[in-house]
């Protein structure tokens, strides 16, 4: 992070005697080492409660797409019901020489249907 070598940390050290003394260093060390790892756990907590929110934003986009596909399939399966069901309303031809309502004639000129024989009373 810090492009600090083993002699600018000599003279730092060196500073730090100079400033404080001989006898307020090893204190002085003893809380900068306590306000630094104070720091770090704060900037670990940090860190964590950032990846934990972003988790949660990305478990709701997938619990929000996996309702909509949901949503999706259930309207499409809807309407296959309906479709089916309004199949099983057309009424059924049994006779095979009269054509079916919802199948188009097939040539423009219109068949005849023989007449039914009249029977022998």
């Amino acid at each position: 992070m810090f492009d600090i070598g083993f002699w600018e940390l000599c003279l730092i050290a060196v500073m730090a005697l100079l400033v404080f003394g001989p006898e307020k260093l090893p204190g002085a060390a003893r809380s900068a080492g306590l306000w630094i790892g104070r720091a770090r756990r704060f900037i670990s907590t940090v860190k964590q409660e950032v990846d934990r929110e972003l988790h949660l934003q990305e478990l709701q986009e997938v619990r929000d797409s996996i309702k909509q596909s949901d949503q999706n399939s259930f309207h499409q399966i809807i309407e296959e019901t309906k479709t089916n069901l309004s199949d099983l309303n057309k009424p059924i031809n049994i006779d095979p020489t009269r054509p079916t309502l919802d199948k188009p004639t097939e040539t423009s000129e219109t068949t005849e249907v023989p007449s039914p024989k009249p029977a022998n009373l």
